[in-house]
């Protein structure tokens, strides 16, 4: 099998990699060889690399930018992923494609389920729903995993940005109104793995029967202040000098940004857990995994930057 997996320097491609490897060949184009941006070349690129399965979380990702970069946000997410479709349901090759919270509105309390309906407040939420419905209209055999709040060890993502400040600041101020699923980029690798690699031999006929939308998330729910709260708590428990003392919960009105997110941004895990079996972790659970991962991660580089302080002074 040869599987075209994008954005392997992403979190959740990059998840995805070591999780697929053994199943064939794993084709991990860069951007210069696959570039989402200019869709009219996809095809072509597609042609040379033949695959038998195409999963796609590459994506433009800078929601307040988008706001300033309409087009280039249009392109990326929804004619990239178009382009893709119409590829794959032309030559009947399985899609997987990853979607966004941002779609919804962040209306009320209620989880959103994967037909409530979409009220996109940014560009960047706009620009998935129309990715979403180019690849619902190209008819081919597709799932859409819609996903929130995504972080990781590595890359840019709210867990590195707290663990920063937390080093720097003795307060941080957090949203505390916008409730959601911190989500591991590991979660989502691990859930795609569980849908995908026990049907590899008939993914044209589970995405016919059961594809679509399925919304991919841990389980649980919190606010950005209570995440924080988690991951500098995390962090403590685990050895590391922190100046931040206090965490202040702050409304979503004081710290105004250039794209609107979604208050509510809680998503139904009932088709997940119904159709394709898997049960995802919860979200402090999952948190947990990742923080190890992190502390060994600062632990290998203050290694690696005491070795060469070493090899400086053995040199002067």
């Amino acid at each position: 099998m040869r599987i075209l997996l994008t954005g392997t320097d992403g979190q959740v491609g990059g998840a995805l990699q070591p999780v697929l490897a053994g199943l064939g060949t794993i084709v991990a184009p860069d951007s210069t060889e696959f570039d989402l941006s200019k869709p009219e070349r996809l095809a072509g690129a597609l042609d040379a690399f033949k695959p038998d399965l195409i999963i796609n979380p590459a994506a433009y990702t800078a929601v307040d930018r988008a706001e300033d970069e309409r087009e280039l946000a249009f392109r990326i997410n929804a004619g990239g992923p178009e382009a893709i479709a119409q590829w794959a349901a032309k030559h009947r090759v399985p899609l997987v494609h990853f979607s966004t919270d941002y779609v919804f509105d962040g209306s009320g309390k209620a989880p959103w389920r994967e037909d409530s309906p979409t009220d996109p407040l940014s560009v960047y939420g706009a620009s998935k729903l129309a990715g979403d419905t180019a690849i619902r209209a190209a008819g081919g055999p597709h799932l859409i995993a819609r996903t929130s709040w995504v972080y990781a060890a590595k890359g840019a993502n709210f867990l590195r940005t707290i663990a920063r400040l937390a080093v720097q600041r003795k307060e941080l101020r957090i949203v505390a109104d916008q409730i959601g699923a911190p989500t591991t980029a590991r979660t989502i690798a691990n859930a795609i793995a569980d849908i995908v690699l026990p049907n590899l031999s008939n993914l044209n006929e589970l995405f016919a029967r059961k594809g679509g939308v399925v919304n991919l998330v841990c389980t649980g729910e919190t606010s950005w202040h209570g995440f924080a709260s988690a991951i500098v708590a995390g962090l403590k428990s685990r050895g590391l000098a922190l100046e931040v003392e206090k965490i202040v919960p702050i409304a979503t009105a004081d710290f105004p940004t250039k794209a609107m997110r979604p208050g509510n941004s809680r998503l139904d895990l009932s088709r997940l857990n119904r159709q394709f079996a898997v049960v995802t972790p919860a979200w402090q659970e999952a948190l947990s995994v990742e923080l190890d991962d992190f502390v060994a991660l600062q632990e290998d580089a203050s290694r690696a930057e005491a070795a060469r302080q070493v090899q400086r002074r053995s040199y002067s």
